[in-house]
C-alpha cells in the first residue's frame, strides 16, 4: 500500500473467482438500499488486477488485502508509526543486525489452520527466493529463521533503521500459509488471518465476509462489497441514494460544498501521496536533459494541481510532503514558456516535437491533469497526443517501455526511501523510466543505511535535488485525502496512507 510500498495507482483486467475460504457466497444486493442489512458497500474507482499480495502493485487490489491479510507490523493510523500486529513484540541487538520477532499465539488463518513462525519464513523466503515485487525490501536480509513456532529472526547484512517500515508498511509483505502458493491460486484466492475473507470478485465488484474468529475480535459487520463505480459523480450520487455507505472517488470541486452536507460525512486529510509525469529516457529526444527541463520549465503545476484537484491538493516540485520531518524545500522549476523554448534552442533541439503521454480513464483526473499539460506544453512546439488507456493496456505499456511518457502517482508511502529509491536508483525495480545516476545510487544507498535523522534527511535531500534536476520524475502535487460516507457509519478513520481498514465499522 505506496505504493503501495509506495503503490502504483493501478488497476487491470477483471476477476472471476471464488475464494478458499469454504464459505458459502453471500447475498450482498438484497435490503438495506443494495448492500444487505448488515454488509457495507463502498464505492471504489477501480477492481484490483488480481490477489497476490506478494505480486501486485495495484493499489485497487490493496483496497481489498488490506481488509483480508496481516503482516508483522502495521503503521498506526494516527501518525503511520509501526505498532504490533502479528508480532506482538520486538527486540534489535546492539549492533541492529538482529531483530527477534514474538507471535501472536492466537491467531489462525481463514481456512482454520494455526498461524506460526513457518509462515512468515515461506511468506518472506518466497518475496526473496522468487525475486517478487518487494523483494528489494530484503536487501538487507541475510537470513530469515524461525527457532520455535512463536518466534522469527531476522539477520542483517547493515543496519537498517526503517526495516519495520519495510516489512509492515502495506499488505505487500502479507504473511500468507506455508506452501499457499502451491495450494492456490494466488491471484484469484486468497487465504490471510484478516477480519475478512475474499468470498467472490467478478467484473463489477469484490465480496468480503466476516472471519468470525479473527484474532482481533469479529467485525461488526457481516461483510463489505467493493463496487466499482469509476466516475466520481455516480460514486457521489449513489452514497448520497443509499446505494453505498461509504467512497473515496469524491468529486474534489464538491468537496467544499459536501463538507457542509447533511447528506454525506467528509472526510480530509494530507496524504503521503504523489503525483507526477515521466519520460523515458530510452527515447529520443526525451533522453536528452534539456528537452526534459524544457518541459518541467513549460508546466504550470499549479493550474495542473487546480484543474485535476480543485483545493484538495499541494502543487510540489518534489515527492515528499510539506508537513513531513523529511520535506525538502526545492522548486527550481517556474512557469515560463520563453526560457523553456530557449532551454529547446540552446540545446539544438528542433520542434515540433511529438510526445505520447500516457493516462488511464480509470483514474479520471489523470486524463483532466494530462490535457492541461498538453495545452501548456504545445507553445513550446511539444505536440502532446493524451493517450487514454484502461489500465490493463497501461500497465503492460509501462512495463514494456512502450511510452514517451506517462502519468500516474504513488501511495501510501512512509519512510523516505518509499518516495525515492525504487523509483530512481538504477535498475530500481519501479523505475520504469530508464533512469541512472551514479551519484543519486550513492546518496540513496548511503541513506537506507543511515541512522541518524538529520544525516538521513540530508541525504534524501541531495538525492531529491539530483532527480529534480534531471527530470527523472516531474512531480506535480501531493493530493488530500478525501473520503465519504453515510451519516451514522462509525468506527471508520481516514488515514494519510490510504491504507482502507473495515474491521472497526459500524453500520447506521
Amino acid at each position: 500500500m505506496r505504493a503501495i510500498r509506495p503503490l502504483a495507482l493501478a488497476a487491470a483486467g477483471a476477476l472471476a473467482l471464488t475464494a478458499c475460504s469454504g464459505g458459502e457466497s453471500v447475498d450482498t444486493r438484497g435490503g438495506g438500499g443494495g448492500g444487505g442489512d448488515n454488509v457495507l458497500v463502498a464505492a471504489v474507482s477501480a477492481q484490483p488486477d488480481q490477489f497476490d499480495p506478494h505480486v501486485t502493485s495495484a493499489y485497487p487490489s490493496f483496497q481489498v488485502l488490506e481488509n483480508v491479510y496481516d503482516t508483522l507490523v502495521v503503521p498506526n493510523a494516527e501518525d503511520l508509526t509501526m505498532e504490533p500486529s502479528l508480532a506482538e513484540s520486538w527486540e534489535t541487538s546492539e549492533d541492529g543486525l538482529t531483530w527477534t520477532f514474538t507471535l501472536r499465539d492466537d491467531v489462525t488463518f481463514h481456512d482454520g489452520s494455526e498461524f506460526d513462525s513457518a509462515d512468515v519464513v515461506y511468506s518472506y523466503n518466497r518475496i526473496i527466493d522468487e525475486e517478487l515485487a518487494n523483494s528489494y525490501r530484503f536487501a538487507n536480509v541475510a537470513s530469515v529463521e524461525a527457532p520455535d513456532p512463536q518466534t522469527v529472526v531476522l539477520t542483517l547484512t547493515q543496519p537498517t533503521p526503517n526495516l519495520l517500515a519495510l516489512i509492515g508498511a502495506f499488505k505487500g509483505m502479507s504473511i500468507l500459509p506455508e506452501n499457499a502458493a502451491e495450494d492456490l491460486d494466488l491471484t484469484t484466492e486468497a487465504n490471510g488471518t484478516g477480519p475478512f475473507r475474499l468470498e467472490s470478485s467478478d467484473a463489477s465488484s469484490t465480496v468480503l465476509t466476516a472471519y468470525e474468529d479473527y484474532w482481533g475480535g469479529a467485525p461488526s459487520i457481516d461483510g463489505v462489497e467493493f463496487r466499482y463505480i469509476t466516475e466520481p459523480a455516480a460514486a457521489l450520487t449513489a452514497l448520497e441514494n443509499g446505494e453505498v455507505q461509504w467512497t473515496d472517488n469524491v468529486p474534489p470541486q464538491q468537496v467544499e460544498s459536501l463538507s457542509g452536507s447533511d447528506d454525506v460525512e467528509l472526510a480530509t486529510t494530507s496524504s503521503v501521496d504523489y503525483w507526477y509525469m515521466s519520460m523515458n529516457y530510452a527515447r529520443p529526444p526525451f533522453d536528452n536533459p534539456a528537452v526534459r527541463r524544457a518541459i518541467a520549465t513549460a508546466v504550470d503545476r499549479a493550474e495542473v494541481t487546480e484543474a485535476a484537484r480543485f483545493e484538495a491538493a499541494q502543487p510540489n516540485q518534489t515527492a515528499i510532503p510539506e508537513d513531513s520531518f523529511y520535506y525538502y524545500d526545492y522548486a527550481p522549476f517556474e512557469p515560463d514558456e520563453d526560457a523553456a523554448r530557449q532551454l529547446l534552442t540552446d540545446a539544438g533541439v528542433t520542434t515540433p516535437i511529438d510526445m505520447g503521454l500516457m493516462v488511464t480513464d480509470e483514474f479520471p483526473e489523470s486524463v483532466t491533469a494530462a490535457q492541461v499539460i498538453a495545452s501548456q506544453l504545445e507553445p513550446i512546439g511539444i505536440d502532446v497526443e493524451v493517450e487514454v488507456l484502461d489500465f490493463a493496456t497501461w500497465l503492460d505499456r509501462q512495463d514494456q517501455g512502450d511510452f514517451d511518457a506517462f502519468m500516474l502517482s504513488w501511495l501510501g508511502n512512509i519512510d523516505p526511501a518509499d518516495f525515492y529509491e525504487q523509483q530512481h536508483i538504477t535498475d530500481g525495480s519501479s523505475n520504469y523510466q530508464g533512469y541512472s545516476n551514479p551519484q543519486v545510487d550513492q546518496l540513496l544507498t548511503q541513506a537506507a543505511t543511515e541512522v541518524d535523522d538529520d544525516a538521513r534527511k540530508d541525504l534524501y535531500d541531495q538525492a531529491a535535488k539530483i532527480i529534480v534536476d534531471d527530470v527523472s520524475y516531474l512531480y506535480l502535487y501531493n493530493p488530500d485525502v478525501v473520503q465519504a460516507w453515510a451519516p451514522g457509519l462509525s468506527g471508520y478513520q481516514i488515514r494519510a496512507d490510504r491504507a482502507i481498514n473495515f474491521e472497526e465499522v459500524e453500520l447506521p
